[in-house]
């Protein structure tokens, strides 16, 4: 074990490269961020970015693509937060819709608020909660999202959730993260989504 001294010693020349590490890396711009993956976490994590940007007085739009069809409980204090704009726009998970052409026009509803949003420079943060399931689903054209997110102004922020994320968005994106599942009390132990944990 170490002294006190001795992890003195340790931190101060690790504080030295990170300060120096910091300093290099000065520049800011708009994030285009994607969380995906089979793990529970996504628009959880997009949601704690959304307190966070609104706590620093930031705009923020959120947009839920498949999710709308239930009550949750984030629906209900985003909408508290000023400077917040949050719609959920799905219809419910597409095995309980069975209508694929629905689900397209809701996608492509849900799309239009989002895209307005991204190309509006009075919005600070973008989400597009669960947008690459209808990416996956080929509800939306991956090319339309693209050009959309290559013409945001220049300190937007714009986060995707969902899994399966398109590897042409992994592309254009500049920061991912993959939310892995190691277990689950749904699959182990047969217990259902629960109100303040899932929604």
């Amino acid at each position: 074990m170490r002294t006190d001294a001795e992890h003195a010693v340790r931190m101060a020349k690790k504080k030295a490269v990170q300060d120096r590490i910091v300093a290099e890396r000065d520049g800011e711009k708009g994030l285009i961020i994607v969380h995906t993956g089979a793990g529970k976490g996504k628009t959880t994590a997009a949601l704690g970015m959304l307190v966070r940007a609104a706590g620093h007085g930031m705009t923020v739009g959120m947009i839920q693509f498949v999710k709308g069809a239930m009550t949750t409980g984030e629906a209900a204090i985003v909408a508290t937060l000023p400077g917040v704009e949050f719609r959920a726009m799905g219809d419910g998970f597409t095995w309980d819709t069975q209508d694929r052409s629905a689900d397209i026009a809701s996608a492509r509803a849900a799309w239009a608020e989002v895209s307005r949003m991204i190309l509006d420079p009075h919005y600070d943060l973008v989400i597009a909660d669960e947008l690459n399931i209808v990416l996956r689903y080929d509800y939306l054209p991956l090319d339309e999202v693209l050009d959309v997110l290559a013409r945001k102004p220049a300190m937007t922020h714009v986060v995707i959730t969902g899994r399966n994320a398109p590897d042409g968005l992994i592309a254009a994106a500049d920061l991912v993260t993959e939310m892995q599942l190691v277990k689950h009390p749904f699959r182990e132990q047969g217990i259902k989504a629960q109100r303040g944990v899932e929604f």
